[in-house]
């Protein structure tokens, strides 16, 4: 089942860690019984798998024999929420390490829109300061930073506590590593095509360094189809798409020398995020000293697996085991180490199919965005029925925030807003529209996620100085793609629960395992992990509640 050179960059980064690794106490010893009393661990290890819903969870659990069956074995939430309605990567990270949902960590999306920008466009992405000159929200040319969320992260709480603990964020994407970081990481970074790179242009570590020069050397070589292994094989089933022709499901994450996106779309990918958690680990003696440290890990694969092969594909049943197998490696070489440590998993929000397999697997409703639907066209029809100047709306999507020009009178607007609404209610796709003056009466809800209704959700998400003026919610199994094509056939960012619905798992040696099928959320990691280490809280700064890890009962909840 080992798909042979998808570890290449992870073997030549851990060559790194193991220079000079001593083992601390003989790690198959058995561990004490965690109890209430049992000491703070010295090491926190938060991992968020990006797309790696509770369906893939379920669906591939009996697969598992590594590192993700270790964690199965341990403090088990299958029915863990991203509650709030935007699961998109940014609002999804924000949540993680915050304990908060969007609409107070002001990450409302991936991106939005600030009408009072000097920039065409007017788009913000979640992770850049666009006050830096000469950049723009378009991928790649601007200005990474954590402006824009609002909150302390569980990093800046334990720095607070504690000056010396150290955190260290490393992950796939930029927006990943910030979210979770936070504003006080020793250490955070993230893959790009020169291997890794730093916040704000800080140079990179030595052992950083090393690490992104083994990572870069991987993505420069050519990578052959990998074998598919027997548990996949009733996943190869080549999948048409689009009209020209092209379909998706053979790949097997193949790809040319220096091919980025494809390198990003692979387990590759991962095994060089957790390769480089694992050297920085070492160099800085993470767990070694007085202190409890953080290491967060940002694994990316599985999302750009899922949007370019979707999510019931060979490549993700590929993934899955790859993932699983690199974690298992990781957690290994940790042990080595005799450190006590626990590790939280969860994920930034969920994922969905593309329709044209889910129509042959016993959806046959599912099916592709109408184009009448793109902001552009709508704004456009409304503004030339309207005699109103252009553009008249903006937005990322034909979905979620959409923002009315500012440029209008104050009629204008009353009219120009009634008139979007009203067509966009009137699409056949479309399942509900609700305007901001709505939800900013709405408190939002102490109930749990799993009885959340549609305002519930869009409330979570909801905030007044950064959300639309109205949100347009898609009917379910209607992917916001309307053309297909190789790299980008699936998404998220749906209020239906197969976006919102992701695994949370605990895992720390020598606590008894139990399984908690009772619906929690992501904003609960934040007070759990604090309880366990002793950081203290403002629990009024905070949405999430402290989840007890102790069966029995004691409680780790202090």
């Amino acid at each position: 089942m080992k798909i042979k050179y998808l570890t290449t960059a992870l073997a030549a980064a851990l060559s790194i860690a193991a220079t000079g690794a001593v083992l601390a106490q003989d790690s198959s010893a058995p561990a004490p019984k965690v109890t209430a009393a049992t000491p703070a661990p010295k090491l926190v290890v938060v991992i968020s798998v990006d797309q790696f819903s509770a369906d893939l969870f379920a669906e591939y659990r009996s697969h598992f024999t590594g590192g993700l069956a270790r964690l199965a074995s341990g403090i088990v939430f299958p029915a863990g929420y991203q509650s709030h309605a935007a699961t998109e990567t940014c609002p999804g990270h924000s949540t993680i390490l915050t304990g908060n949902h969007p609409a107070h960590t002001g990450i409302v999306a991936n991106n939005y829109f600030d009408l009072s920008v000097r920039r065409d466009d007017k788009r913000i992405y979640c992770a850049e300061d666009e006050t830096v000159p000469g950049t723009t929200s378009a991928s790649g040319k601007y200005a990474a930073a954590i402006n824009h969320l609002l909150v302390p992260t569980l990093g800046d709480w334990m720095k607070a506590a504690n000056p010396k603990a150290q955190v260290v964020s490393v992950a796939g994407k930029d927006r990943a590593a910030i979210m979770m970081g936070g504003r006080k990481a020793d250490e955070l970074m993230w893959l790009v095509p020169t291997g890794l790179t730093s916040y704000r242009g800080v140079a990179l570590s030595p052992t950083a360094q090393q690490a992104s020069t083994a990572i870069a050397a991987a993505i420069a070589q050519p990578r052959p189809a990998a074998v598919l292994p027997a548990d996949c094989a009733s996943h190869d089933i080549a999948i048409p798409i689009g009209d020209k022709g092209a379909t998706v499901g053979t790949g097997r994450f193949q790809r040319d020398g220096g091919d980025f996106r494809r390198f990003m779309a692979s387990p590759e990918a991962d095994g060089a995020v957790l390769a480089a958690g694992a050297a920085l680990r070492q160099a800085r003696k993470l767990g070694e000293g007085d202190s409890t440290d953080l290491l967060i890990l940002g694994l990316s694969a599985t999302d750009y697996v899922g949007h370019s092969t979707g999510t019931e594909g060979s490549e993700m049943c590929m993934q899955m085991l790859a993932l699983d197998r690199e974690l298992g490696a990781f957690f290994t070489k940790l042990d080595a180490t005799g450190i006590d440590y626990v590790v939280a998993l969860t994920a930034d929000h969920g994922g969905h199919d593309l329709p044209e397999r889910n129509r042959q697997n016993a959806w046959p409703a599912a099916e592709r965005v109408d184009k009448a639907l793109d902001p552009d066209v709508m704004g456009k029809a409304v503004a030339e029925k309207l005699g109103l100047p252009q553009p008249l709306l903006y937005s990322d999507g034909p979905f979620g925030d959409m923002y009315v020009s500012k440029a209008l009178t104050p009629p204008q607007r009353k009219a120009a807003l009634a008139e979007l609404v009203a067509r966009f209610k009137a699409h056949r796709q479309v399942e509900a529209v609700v305007t901001g003056e709505e939800l900013a009466k709405y408190p939002i809800s102490k109930r749990s996620p799993d009885t959340w209704d549609l305002m519930d959700k869009l409330r979570a998400s909801y905030n007044p100085d950064r959300s639309g003026d109205f949100i347009v919610v898609l009917k379910p199994r209607v992917t916001p793609i309307a053309e297909s094509g190789l790299g980008y056939v699936a998404t998220h960012g749906s209020v239906w629960d197969y976006d919102r619905r992701v695994p949370i798992l605990f895992w720390r040696k020598g606590l008894a395992g139990f399984e908690q099928p009772n619906a929690v959320m992501t904003v609960d990691i934040l007070p759990t992990l604090a309880s366990v280490i002793g950081v203290p809280l403002d629990a009024t700064k905070i949405d999430g509640r402290c989840l007890d890890l102790i069966s029995g009962p004691e409680s780790s909840c202090r």
